[in-house]
């Protein structure tokens, strides 16, 4: 029976703005072309200011999390996909405490829960957008004609990425669009991390100095300071922080490649195989949800502490989320959470901070690895991961397990003992993986380092796999491609 709250999006259903399906098989070339297409144009909506903004826009709440969101502050891509994961977040947590009962196998299920996603996305949009004109994010606007400029284009660029993130989803390109925008954020802030021409902190001594770990490297080097170079502080990008970034690389590669390896066979020409179940089986989709729900803590605290509570119960919710202060010796002046809940989901960045700040770290570790290990679990329910959709697939695909009746709950019973363990492991890894990388300083912050590495070997299974499925087109059902 279709859960009631699903049937409330029914009747949104026909105004929705939708991507429709290829209806003939699109070719390996042409889906490289439609994902090369849309990431150029997010790209362009991350370097288009928004019109109407004053000259000063006050301090980035969500400055610690602009590559995970894949934003920019300014630009038409102010919000990045933070409303679109909100509200996959928002839905993943109806969907695991039993609020939302869905069967991923009805087509009309199916159906109406990707409506109430995307009508949810729009509406946090909506939201959002509305709560940074109110809040005062972009400082004083102006003027009511000008609120209403900002908001309409936040909405209508929100928007916009909703479709080209669906345009990649829906067989028009590969993989997903919100992982391809985070991967491009992501290695253009490590890219700037290391060659950043602009001024950094004074690393002792006069003179100027560049901001990018390499080039103020090699300036110690001519200046006789390497040594102030290798670790500075606060969030500078530094040699630890690249050696960081490199660990983390190797680490998530390892990871990536350890798997347990189910045999498998074909029914009609008794081929063996193997069925590869990874230790990572939920990818970087745990933590783009616990991102986003940080993200939201961010934003949430920042504005109220922006506002003047003389007291009452939003006085006592403000000082619940947190209060922001200036980071110390921050060219900027740009803030950070130092008390209440904010300050427990915010990474203590490098070394030196986690000495300084030894329980606010304990708790954000804690915090991702429970996070992640619940996502974890409710995404492999969601997305047709679980041991049903995988014996399912099996058994489309002609394939059995050697030694088992070629049946679904049969199959579905011996693939629980691996994917469930497999759902738990990975949330446990990737979580405490991005705290520590953020706790060593990584240059991207660790999630965003986990999350683009993982993205970009998904990419490269992704690639052969298309390319396998071009060549042998009877193996693209087994392979998972339409």
């Amino acid at each position: 029976m279709t859960s009631k709250i699903l049937l409330l999006f029914k009747p949104f259903i026909p105004i929705t703005f939708e991507i429709k399906k290829p209806e003939k098989k699109i070719s390996f070339k042409a889906k490289i072309g439609w994902t090369l297409t849309a990431l150029i144009l997010y790209l362009m909506m991350l370097n288009v200011p928004l019109s109407g903004l004053p000259e000063e826009t006050g301090q980035d709440p969500f400055f610690a999390l602009r590559a995970i969101l894949a934003s920019q502050r300014g630009s038409l891509a102010e919000l990045g996909i933070g409303p679109i994961v909100t509200a996959g977040m928002v839905f993943q947590l109806l969907v695991g405490s039993g609020i939302i009962k869905v069967n991923m196998n009805n087509p009309e299920e199916r159906s109406l829960y990707t409506a109430g996603q995307k009508i949810m996305s729009v509406l946090m949009t909506v939201f959002e957008a509305i709560a940074y004109i109110a809040g005062g994010a972009y400082g004083d606007l102006g003027g009511l004609d000008n609120m209403i400029l900002v908001t309409v284009q936040l909405v209508a660029a929100g928007i916009a990425i909703m479709m080209l993130d669906e345009l990649v989803q829906k067989g028009w390109g590969l993989g997903s669009g919100i992982s391809l925008f985070i991967a491009s954020s992501v290695s253009f802030q490590i890219f700037f991390g290391l060659f950043d021409v602009g001024p950094g902190y004074q690393v002792g001594g006069s003179g100027n100095w560049f901001r990018g770990a390499l080039l103020s490297f090699f300036q110690g080097i001519f200046r006789g300071n390497v040594l102030g170079t290798i670790d500075k502080p606060g969030r500078e990008p530094d040699i630890l922080g690249l050696l960081a970034t490199i660990l983390v690389f190797a680490v998530v590669i390892f990871a990536e490649s350890m798997r347990i390896e189910v045999p498998v066979t074909h029914t009609q020409y008794r081929m063996p195989a193997r069925y590869p179940l990874k230790l990572i089986y939920t990818s970087n989709i745990p933590v783009i949800l616990v991102s986003a729900l940080f993200a939201n803590v961010y934003f949430i605290s920042n504005l109220l502490d922006q506002q003047d509570h003389s007291g009452g119960f939003m006085a006592l919710l403000s000082d619940f989320m947190g209060h922001w202060e200036p980071i110390e010796g921050d060219p900027n002046g740009q803030l950070q959470p130092v008390s209440g809940l904010a300050s427990f989901t915010t990474a203590p960045f490098g070394l030196e901070n986690v000495v300084a700040r030894p329980l606010n770290a304990i708790v954000y570790l804690f915090l991702m690895i429970l996070l992640s290990t619940v996502f974890s679990i409710v995404w492999v329910q969601t997305a047709g991961m679980d041991a049903r959709s995988v014996a399912k697939q099996l058994l489309g695909a002609n394939m059995q397990i050697p030694g088992f009746r070629r049946s679904e709950p049969v199959i579905a019973q011996y693939l629980e003992m691996y994917i469930t363990p497999a759902a738990i492991l990975s949330g446990i890894f990737i979580g405490t993986l991005a705290a520590c990388a953020d706790f060593l300083g990584a240059i991207g912050t660790g999630t965003g380092i986990l999350l683009t590495t993982g993205i970009i070997r998904q990419y490269y299974e992704i690639l052969a796999k298309e390319r396998l499925a071009d060549v042998s087109p009877a193996l693209a059902g087994f392979l998972g491609i339409d």
